[in-house]
């Protein structure tokens, strides 16, 4: 167990509220992983003032030599994998090899961030009037506040950090209360690359106390958030009222269509990692499968066999194939969303409980679930349940399969298989979603591609990629005249 402090100008400090909490390991509720500040107001406006005065020289560091920081912090983070990706299964309960991959997709942001400081383009044109050029370039806005989820301890925060601060911003970041072992450690790394104090805070503690402090700080200009649509709307609400920029990440209800000439063993291979992977703790999951008529008794059969084949227990042992759900509480959230399922008329043919037996008796358990005969108007297939909660529903064609797919107030990742071009380009132009896999799960997003969708999934902006640094950066256009004259624009006649 190791005690944390927030981490402020640089410092290590202790809450100014005197308390504390706990966060244990979901796998083994006995295991205290650390103890953490209780965070309020007056460690937020600290951490803002903190932010504010790094700003000023901040700012002015070259592109270039800000991303040197960034890709001392790769290496780093290269050297720490293996420690923090145990340290990540231990506070979160997903398998080793996923946080692994969690971990190493923020190691590719910093790589991806040490290559961007060096080629973040502005656009050069031309001018209507002679002896005049026109450019632009982007510039930071100020101190940014970083609202992060428990479901990706490190990739999520790399996602906004690397944007943030290459861009010139500063930061105050809360991580999620489930997971916020992982980010202190990142600060860690951070500052021992070479990142100067008071670029990034972190302060811990709930959202209904040090998030609402960010959101009203008047020397906050923008929020980057992860989360529900329920607290994003809370988010935008606020926002929209000070005028501050906000970049929302919010909910999904993603579908996986498999039409009767796919290739059905690629397709369970997808749908099982889509839908069971990260114990369906991502925004991202499968959680609608919906398959044509003429295959969808032999697809169930075989779904069902393989469902329960999966292997549950501890995250660090090996073979095991779902982790733990995060908490007890969201244990329960995805149980009444299967007593909701029941009462629906939706068939039940796996799962459905938690699981309490050998390793996984002090955990938060709950096994894979699939539901079939699913109505899309039911609410088991229109709203999100982060958990291992499959939805079964038949379409008689291709073009009902794409009217139910779209058929969700969610808009964020989407997936066809099938082995008809003509079918596969047409599910790209007809997806109401921000994602769209061709004969691949609804997962697996690569940090060099724009990340986001659309509906109550978002308010439009992306992350990952160049995207996420259009999010933390204004657009500055410049006029340069070296005429020696008065030159008036859509006035003057070139001759």
């Amino acid at each position: 167990m190791k005690t944390y402090k927030n981490f402020i100008a640089g410092k290590l400090m202790d809450s100014k509220s005197g308390r504390t909490f706990e966060n244990r390991n979901p796998a083994d509720w006995d295991e205290v992983v650390g103890i953490f500040p209780k965070s309020n107001a007056e460690d937020i406006n600290m951490a803002i003032e903190a932010a504010k005065k790094a700003y000023k020289k901040w700012r002015t560091v070259p592109w270039p030599k800000r991303s040197e920081i960034m890709r001392r912090a790769a290496e780093i983070m290269i050297e720490k994998k293996e420690e923090i990706a145990q340290l990540m299964t231990r506070e979160m309960g997903k398998v080793i090899n996923e946080t692994r991959g969690d971990f190493q997709e923020g190691i590719d942001t910093a790589l991806y961030a040490s290559i961007e400081g060096r080629k973040f383009f502005g656009y050069t044109l031309p001018s209507e009037l002679q002896n005049k050029s026109c450019m632009t370039k982007r510039e930071p806005l100020g101190v940014w506040g970083l609202i992060t989820p428990w479901n990706f301890p490190i990739a999520i925060p790399t996602w906004k950090v690397f944007p943030c601060i290459l861009s010139g911003n500063t930061a105050v970041i809360k991580p999620a209360t489930y997971t916020p072992a992982c980010v202190g450690e990142f600060a860690q790394i951070l500052q021992e690359a070479g990142l100067p104090d008071g670029v990034l805070n972190v302060v811990y503690g709930g959202g209904g106390e040090i998030g609402e402090a960010i959101l009203s700080h008047p020397d906050i200009v923008g929020v980057s958030f992860t989360g529900s649509s329920e607290i994003g709307r809370r988010i935008g609400e606020v926002c929209g009222n000070t005028l501050k920029r906000c970049s929302l990440e919010l909910g999904g209800k993603n579908g996986q269509v498999v039409l009767k000439d796919a290739d059905l063993e690629l397709a369970l291979e997808g749908v099982l990692w889509g839908a069971f992977g990260t114990t369906g703790q991502r925004c991202t999951a499968t959680s609608r499968l919906i398959l044509e008529e003429p295959i969808y008794d032999k697809f169930i059969e075989m779904l069902k066999q393989k469902t329960e084949s999966l292997k549950l227990g501890n995250g660090l042992n090996k073979d095991i194939d779902v982790g733990p759900m995060v908490s007890e509480s969201q244990c329960e959230s995805v149980h009444s969303y299967v007593e909701i399922g029941k009462k629906e008329g939706a068939k039940l043919i796996t799962g459905g409980e938690s699981y309490k037996e050998g390793e996984c008796v002090k955990g938060w358990y709950y096994k894979p679930t699939i539901f079939i005969d699913v109505l899309p108007t039911m609410r088991i297939a229109q709203e999100e349940i982060f958990g291992p909660v499959l939805s079964v529903i038949k379409a008689k064609d291709f073009k009902e399969a794409i009217e139910i797919l779209n058929n969700t107030v969610y808009g964020l990742s989407s997936s066809i298989y099938t082995n008809d071009l003509n079918k596969a380009h047409k599910a790209i132009e007809l997806a109401e979603t921000g994602i769209v896999y061709i004969n691949a799960p609804t997962i697996g997003a690569e940090c060099h591609m724009p990340f986001g969708g659309m509906k109550n999934t978002g308010n439009g902006h992306r992350e990952g990629g160049w995207t996420a640094y259009e999010i933390f950066t204004e657009i500055k256009s410049i006029y340069i005249d070296y005429s020696g004259s008065l030159q008036k624009a859509q006035i003057d006649t070139w001759e």
